[in-house]
């Protein structure tokens, strides 16, 4: 990636190992003159309501108190103050973004790549195989799959 004015790189952020070291990664490899570090959150009544859903057993409703913040929205917060954190000690110039998601994850991240017109995505993945690949699709593949821009996945750490 060749560093110019325009370059943005978006780092998707969950606060988990793999995806600290995609941080690391892209600290590393890529030069660009900003970084916007992105983690996605689903409001806690929506995934009571998916929750719920799935159970089949009819759940009475919940109303969350509006005047407060959502807890996941709380949460989401610092675990990206985490990451801008981490992006800036790799060497980015990095800013956050906390979004939330609609539908799935990596369409959130898809959204706000296109939003952003970012040069690369970032993204870490666990690496599954087998089985549990074939039951729990990855959001980096999603990623790479309905994302027409380039896509820098880096795999778990092999200890």
């Amino acid at each position: 990636m060749t560093s110019g004015a325009s370059d943005v790189v978006l780092i998707a952020y969950d606060g988990s190992e793999n995806a600290k070291r995609a941080i690391r990664h892209a600290g590393h490899f890529l030069s660009a003159s900003r970084a916007v570090v992105v983690t996605a959150w689903e409001p806690l009544a929506r995934q009571a309501a998916r929750i719920s859903g799935l159970s089949g057993v009819m759940q009475p409703g919940w109303v969350p108190d509006v005047s407060a913040e959502d807890a996941a929205l709380a949460d989401a917060k610092m675990i990206n103050e985490e990451g801008i954190d981490l992006a800036q000690k790799a060497g980015l110039q990095s800013e956050g973004r906390c979004i939330e998601t609609i539908t799935t994850v990596w369409a959130a991240i898809v959204d706000i790549a296109n939003e952003l017109d970012v040069n690369i995505i970032v993204t870490g993945t666990r690496g599954a195989t087998g089985l549990r690949a074939l039951l729990h699709s990855s959001v980096a593949d999603q990623v790479l799959k309905h994302c027409h821009r380039p896509v820098l996945i880096v795999p778990p750490c092999d200890d």
